[in-house]
């Protein structure tokens, strides 16, 4: 199916109730330009079950690419897998027809599936806003010691007006 880098279907060889085609792309099928976030590990791996209908090409089944990215909370490269489980295609298909590329709908299938904002982890806790420190790493102390102190006496009478409402919520002792 493979062919100089392209999945093409041999429309004329193809088998009266249709074929698996299994295998994995030239490493630069994908061609996401010189992305720095997202850079493919290898070829695409596909399995599609290639079937001609009447004058119709169907060709249905799963791709999926291995990824490096870049977090989008922490910064940090992950590597991570791409999968589009229900790859469907069809292509018309009439008498003068013998070869059917399919790479552009399988790569296409592929960048759709990318996250928009790629996390190592859901649980990612990213990092800090104020001293860029990664947080599932080290915990930062600027929190503490860089408070804005312009809002300090506003602070003071927020905590007074809490203790005071604490203190009328709480039944009196007889």
């Amino acid at each position: 199916m493979e062919t100089q880098g392209r999945l093409i279907v041999d429309v004329a060889r193809l088998a009266k109730d249709g074929e698996w085609f299994r295998g994995e792309t030239a490493d630069n099928l994908l061609d996401l330009g010189e992305s720095e976030f997202v850079t493919p590990e290898g070829g695409m791996c596909y399995a599609l079950k290639v079937e001609l209908i009447g004058s119709e090409l169907l060709v249905r089944g799963e791709v999926r690419q291995r990824l490096t990215c870049v977090c989008s909370r922490c910064a940090e490269n992950f590597v991570t897998e791409v999968v589009e489980p229900e790859f469907v295609q069809s292509y018309e298909i009439n008498a003068t027809t013998d070869f059917v590329d399919l790479t552009e709908e399988v790569r296409e299938a592929i960048i759709l599936a990318l996250p928009g904002y790629p996390v190592c982890s859901e649980s990612c806790r990213g990092l800090c806003m104020t001293c860029g420190t990664n947080l599932n790493n080290a915990a930062c102390r600027c929190h503490e010691e860089g408070k804005d102190h312009r809002w300090a006496a506003l602070d003071v009478l927020k905590t007074d007006l809490d203790a005071s409402r604490s203190k009328r919520a709480r039944p009196r002792e007889k």
